[in-house]
């Protein structure tokens, strides 16, 4: 997950890595995960948790080569390797040392994100900083932190919602590497996560994360079928298709019914027995769309009866609101890569309120 955006200052050098990333060091630790508190030891994680990833990382060739290391492992990285090659020279991404690389961190999650919102808003907590602009979550390289940082939101009243992510990307400051948190994933899903963090390599509108996460989702998706097809495979089945849709336009609607009930003038604990009201209506018409449609078996199940709050609901509207905008925008560039990214870099020099009534138009034109 969630899963990435950083902008760092430093000028990159292939010959000098330490220099590098001393020279990346004050910008990175601002930028990771932004925090509004400047603390010595916060900044202390943030710099021990890069550098111990950037120390870690050895070229994906050396690891397959070597008939020492666990075939599984080889496996897998030759056919990451694959799709690395396939989404330079097919989807028009970055071509560099991203992902070719391999950093084995010895930890089920790569970073811990911490997302927060009011009690009766889906407005998220929001960290800045002037060069990256503003990110709706920060994250800890260690688990125990980021608890500690969840609990100190909690005492203030806020939804709060801690989600481990396995990989991120640094925007190509840094080569980023596979890492071993992913490696639990299937092969396809190792490709679409190459395919995300590439885009935002590929482009990145500092201060505004749906529009950012939504073009790297749809990069996502639509590199994955055309990945499958050209490994001829048959495209993911529309049932898959339809029961993914279906949940995150049941999760989208709950965020909808919350945010006009969030907008009414009612007293703290009317407003609060509304909420619960809510979140217990999605669950009823996921667990019929379950039982009716999907023959009682629900890869969304565990999410749906976990706690559910505002917070919870964050990466819905940061990954998937402007998706289908994004693929209008992509037909409109008559499916070809370069003029697709042409177009997303116009749309992105727009000031912010002329952006937003243009994906609005295109988002309109995706439900025609």
């Amino acid at each position: 997950m969630i899963r990435r955006m950083f902008e760092f200052f430093v000028r990159r050098s292939r010959h000098r890595p330490l220099d590098r990333f001393c020279r990346g060091l004050v910008p990175l630790l601002g930028i990771f995960l932004l925090n509004g508190c400047a603390t010595v030891d916060y900044y202390q994680q943030l710099a021990s948790g890069q550098w111990s990833l950037l120390r870690a990382r050895e070229p994906v060739e050396k690891v397959i080569a070597d008939p020492t290391r666990a075939p599984t492992l080889r496996s897998r990285l030759a056919e990451a390797e694959q799709a690395r090659t396939f989404a330079s020279e097919r989807l028009g991404l970055p071509n560099n040392r991203s992902y070719r690389l391999y950093a084995d961190i010895h930890r089920p999650f790569v970073v811990w994100n911490v997302f927060a919102t009011a009690e009766f808003s889906l407005d998220p907590v929001q960290y800045c900083f002037p060069i990256a602009g503003c990110v709706a979550y920060r994250g800890y390289y260690q688990q125990g932190r980021a608890r500690g940082a969840a609990a100190l939101l909690r005492q203030q009243g806020l939804d709060v919602y801690m989600g481990g992510v396995e990989a991120y990307s640094t925007l190509g400051w840094f080569d980023d590497p596979i890492v071993s948190s992913m490696m639990g994933w299937g092969s396809e899903r190792l490709a679409t996560l190459i395919f995300h963090e590439l885009a935002h390599q590929r482009f990145y509108l500092p201060g505004d994360t749906p529009f950012n996460e939504s073009f790297a989702t749809f990069v996502e998706q639509e590199g994955t079928r055309q990945w499958r097809a050209a490994r001829g495979l048959p495209a993911e089945t529309d049932d898959q298709n339809a029961r993914r849709d279906a949940f995150v336009r049941l999760v989208l609607d709950l965020r909808k019914r919350l945010e006009t009930l969030y907008s009414q003038p009612l007293a703290p604990d009317a407003m609060r027995v509304a909420k619960q009201a809510e979140i217990d209506r999605l669950r009823r018409e996921y667990r019929q769309l379950r039982d009716s449609q999907w023959g009682g078996r629900g890869a969304y199940d565990a999410w749906v009866e976990a706690p559910i709050n505002n917070a919870k609901l964050l990466p819905f509207g940061l990954y998937d609101q402007w998706v289908p905008a994004f693929a209008v925008l992509y037909r409109q560039a008559g499916g070809d890569w370069p003029a697709f990214y042409r177009a997303v870099r116009t749309l992105g020099a727009l000031p912010a309120p002329q952006r937003q009534q243009a994906l609005e138009a295109l988002l309109a034109k995706s439900q025609v």
